[in-house]
């Protein structure tokens, strides 16, 4: 027996992937080495475009325990230790989802059940080899090893993935030596925390914004109170002795006097745990030489990885990795495909992990100590008061200046992007664009006047969802959307005229196989 996909790795790229695919009538089997979820404390949170990704999912409900779509930042956020003034852009595309991996697993495995995804936990992939129809998977397993035949492997297994490794991809990079990273969940006093902004004011220093990497000429500190959890307090240094000794407050508390020239007196953690307490050396930016080989592909820390800069890159990255795989992937088994569809996963995802290097490179030059990078932010202090820079900015950062080329020309504006949300009245009642796009299909949003789109094309709802609706705000007057919620095509025109027509017929052949006409 062949099983469709094997997803190797349980985390969360992994399991959304799982998702992604269940969504579309493919069920993987998902194999977890470990034998339990992961406790370690890891991410804490999500950033960018991601966020609006899990809703139009129908996760962010789950992930935030609010119904309240969500809404982006307006206020202020940093880019290497520097403030960016949100409030000096019309539309910010900071959205940001406070939430610990491990209940981004728990959500993700809930809903992975619910499509009926198998997961096996303590199965590890130990080897593997491939032909042209079929992945042959060597499994470790507690009951013994046990060969797996499947039609195509992910490796969603982590930075070390076995996977990259025994398909014999590279894994290119620069590996930063000098940078130690000391983090811990503790107390601090409570007369400390401003009650008006949360900010920690630090006698001889002063106050230290929560969230906010602050950096000074010996390294950086920072200061963030999750919700529900003790707050997590970090330094950065470089250059430092490092020991083999377990990691401890002390050493923290030495550390922040390095970095601030002020103590900060800390406590050990409330409540229950895991909290973290940790010492990490070093650090590496490398993108995977190739995403795919053959019947085998790479997602999320498999593919890439980055020397941390806030938010989150790697996870950032690695869930959209997982939405753009799975829908192309299961047209591929279904053999609906067009030419050159599974290709592209490699094609779009690698630019947007370049676009990840190009921001962690620059935020770790722009964090690093010494008089000659003061310097240099004084020079970028004065940039970030025009409200482009901020915004070129805010949308690296946030994963928003992405653009897949859509092969049409790009006319439109939203042509290649993630699709914004809209508020819509429907036949059947109001309802957001991000509701529309939960069963993750091909959708065709019809605002036009008039004559259909779908009657004009003669489509059928089993090729591409159709939903005809109407817009108060202004708004395109048609859109076709990929599964994973990127512009295929847009019109602004009250009725596309014929050319207009014959560019959304080429669209729905290039992304989605759709013959024409379709006759019934």
């Amino acid at each position: 027996m062949i099983t469709d996909v094997v997803i190797a790795g349980g985390g969360p790229n992994g399991l959304m992937l799982a998702c992604e695919l269940s969504l579309a009538g493919i069920r993987p089997v998902v194999l977890e080495r470990l034998p339990e979820p992961d406790e370690e404390p890891k991410a804490n949170g999500l950033l960018g475009q991601v966020v609006k990704m899990l809703d139009h999912r129908g996760l962010h409900e789950r992930l935030s325990g609010s119904p309240v779509p969500p809404r982006p930042n307006s206020t202020y956020f940093m880019f290497g230790a520097m403030g960016l003034d949100l409030s000096l852009l019309e539309d910010s595309p900071i959205y940001a989802l406070p939430v610990p991996q491990r209940r981004i697993v728990q959500v993700l495995q809930e809903r992975a059940i619910e499509l009926g995804v198998e997961i096996r936990r303590g199965h590890e992939v130990v080897g593997l080899s491939q032909d042209d129809d079929a992945v042959t998977i060597d499994v470790a397993s507690p009951g013994g090893a046990y060969p797996l035949r499947a039609r195509y492997l992910v490796g969603a297994d982590g930075a070390h993935s076995t996977t990259r490794k025994l398909s014999g991809i590279g894994f290119p990079g620069i590996t930063y030596d000098r940078m130690t990273v000391r983090s811990a969940h503790a107390t601090v006093p409570a007369d400390w925390v401003d009650p008006a902004t949360g900010a920690l004011n630090v006698p001889g220093y002063g106050p230290v914004m929560p969230f906010m990497p602050h950096r000074t000429e010996r390294g950086g500190f920072s200061y963030a109170p999750m919700p529900g959890h003790p707050p997590l307090v970090s330094t950065t240094e470089w250059d430092q002795p490092t020991t083999d000794a377990p990691m401890s407050l002390e050493e923290l508390r030495a550390s922040i006097r390095r970095v601030l020239g002020a103590d900060v007196p800390l406590g050990p953690p409330d409540g229950q745990g895991p909290h973290a307490l940790r010492r990490l050396s070093g650090g590496n930016t490398r993108i995977a030489e190739r995403f795919a080989d053959g019947r085998v592909f790479l997602i999320g820390d498999a593919a890439h990885v980055y020397a941390a800069t806030g938010g989150g890159p790697g996870l950032n990255l690695g869930l959209q990795d997982a939405v753009n795989l799975g829908w192309k992937l299961a047209a591929e088994i279904r053999g609906s495909a067009p030419p050159g569809l599974l290709n592209s996963y490699e094609t779009e995802r690698r630019s947007a992990a370049q676009r990840m290097v190009l921001n962690a490179r620059a935020q770790a030059a722009l964090i690093a100590p010494g008089s000659d990078v003061t310097g240099l932010r004084e020079v970028f202090t004065e940039l970030l008061r025009d409200p482009s820079t901020v915004q070129r900015l805010a949308e690296l950062t946030a994963g928003a200046d992405v653009r897949y080329d859509m092969g049409g020309g790009e006319a439109h504006p939203l042509a290649g992007r993630f699709v914004p949300d809209m508020e819509l009245h429907t036949p059947t009642g109001p309802v957001r664009l991000a509701e529309l796009t939960r069963t993750a299909r091909p959708l065709l949003l019809d605002l036009t006047e008039g004559a259909s789109l779908a009657e004009a094309l003669a489509l059928r709802d089993d090729q591409v969802e159709i939903v005809a609706a109407r817009s108060q705000a202004p708004a395109p007057t048609a859109l076709l959307l990929r599964p994973d919620c990127y512009v295929a095509w847009a019109s602004a025109s009250p009725r596309p005229d014929p050319t207009e027509i014959e560019t959304l017929r080429a669209a729905l052949r290039r992304w989605f196989g759709v013959a024409e006409p379709a006759h019934t």
